[in-house]
């Protein structure tokens, strides 16, 4: 996925008054200001009463229900023909803040904002973003983003990601 697929989403959602917070390999790079490598899909967190919309926008873009193992109400993935994916990250809090449906995102994930193609994104804030990141035995791109996470924003490297330094 490019940079501009991402943002043509971003905007989309942005322009149809849905709040979306990139997660994953884009947020690092969203959080870093640059593009550090290669993404297959861009994951994004949405709140529960916000889903149908999500999905009437992207539907707009050419994006549709993608059949794979696993997928819940919670967690599902919109693509297009000619490539690219949406990995959508659905959550919900009760008035008292308290998570009560979807992915465990603890409530004060939604902090941070990074910067694509020159464009100021909402995401999940950089310490939440690591610790998610490191939660999982790693793969060579996690490392990646791990590394550049940790020298960006000072925070420890764990053992599980020191290999080959």
């Amino acid at each position: 996925m490019e940079t501009a697929e991402v943002l043509e989403v971003v905007r989309a959602c942005r322009a149809a008054g849905i709040e979306v917070w990139i997660d994953g390999g884009w947020c690092v790079d969203a959080l870093l200001g640059r593009r550090t490598r290669e993404h297959d899909d861009l994951d994004v967190a949405v709140s529960r009463p916000e889903v149908s919309r999500l999905r009437e926008c992207l539907a707009a873009l050419g994006y549709a229900a993608e059949s794979r193992a696993g997928a819940t109400e919670w967690n599902f993935v919109l693509a297009r023909s000619g490539g690219g994916s949406v990995d959508v990250h659905v959550f919900e809090f009760d008035a008292d803040g308290n998570h009560i449906h979807g992915i465990e995102y603890p409530n004060d994930s939604f902090s941070g904002v990074g910067v694509l193609g020159g464009e100021q994104v909402r995401c999940i804030s950089p310490e939440r973003m690591f610790q998610f990141k490191t939660a999982y035995p790693p793969a060579a791109k996690d490392l990646l983003d791990v590394r550049a996470m940790s020298a960006r924003f000072g925070f420890a490297l764990p053992a599980s990601h020191r290999t080959g330094i």
